[in-house]
């Protein structure tokens, strides 16, 4: 079945270079090629695209507002276009399944495709109860951070842990933590389960980082990371990090 995508952008020069690299790609139908947000909020209600390519500045309303109002459960992957790097911490925020800055390459455009169609099928198998296989080489690389002065690019290999702070995260690296507005379940699709390993519903933890297991009561278990930093294990993970530790079960 192809993956059924919808284009918005103002500028038409855009549109037909994205046409152009979605013909060169397999299993892909554009739809429809509509220039405004209003446009596009109409073009998904009756056509229901999978996949909406998104251009964030466009006059009126922008595609980010369009993002947003948009209901989480039914809406399709949204993967913005844009010429501004400034944005990418919101598009996280909304869970967008990418971020291409233009002129887009074809390269990333197809990666994001591919990420788009994956999401897709994970959604799916949820839907049905399944354990779908996840494909690594999808995988989340990179998040830009909000900073003083900025976004910074983060290289997720630069984590070590991370813990939840209400509507944010936080990300702890070895040498500070950045506040990033994202939810748990939308990194818990992105990252890579052998690199930070999800330990309880409010933390994830690189394992090769884990130097001591406290167990400070009967069922209850916490890890002492290298840096000394102390996370709690949920109930419910305990077996799978212990197995993912290569300890087996309790």
């Amino acid at each position: 079945m192809s993956l059924r995508v919808l284009i918005v952008d103002d500028e038409q020069l855009a549109i037909d270079r994205l046409a152009g690299f979605l013909g060169d790609i397999e299993d892909v139908e554009v739809v429809a090629k509509v220039r405004n947000a209003s446009a596009a909020a109409d073009a998904i209600v009756s056509l229901r695209p999978d996949v909406v390519l998104l251009d964030i500045q466009m006059p009126g309303r922008s595609g980010m507002g369009l993002a947003t109002d948009l209901d989480m459960e039914d809406r399709p992957e949204i993967i913005f276009v844009t010429a501004f790097e400034h944005f990418a911490p919101d598009a996280f925020a909304v869970d967008a399944a990418d971020y291409l800055l233009k002129p887009v390459r074809f390269d990333r455009l197809k990666q994001a495709i591919v990420r788009s169609q994956r999401r897709i099928r994970l959604k799916a198998a949820a839907a049905l109860g399944e354990s779908p296989t996840v494909e690594p080489n999808n995988f989340l690389r990179e998040l830009w951070v909000t900073v003083r002065d900025g976004q910074v690019r983060l290289d997720i290999d630069q984590i070590e842990w991370i813990e939840a702070a209400k509507d944010y995260v936080l990300l702890h690296t070895a040498t500070r933590s950045y506040l990033h507005r994202i939810s748990m379940s939308a990194l818990q699709d992105r990252l890579d389960p052998q690199a930070l390993m999800r330990v309880h519903r409010s933390a994830f933890v690189r394992p090769g980082l884990v130097q001591k297991l406290e167990r400070p009561g009967k069922g209850s278990l916490n890890l002492v990371l290298r840096d000394g930093a102390i996370v709690q294990v949920g109930p419910s993970y305990v077996k799978d990090v212990l197995r993912a530790l290569t300890l087996g079960e309790d």
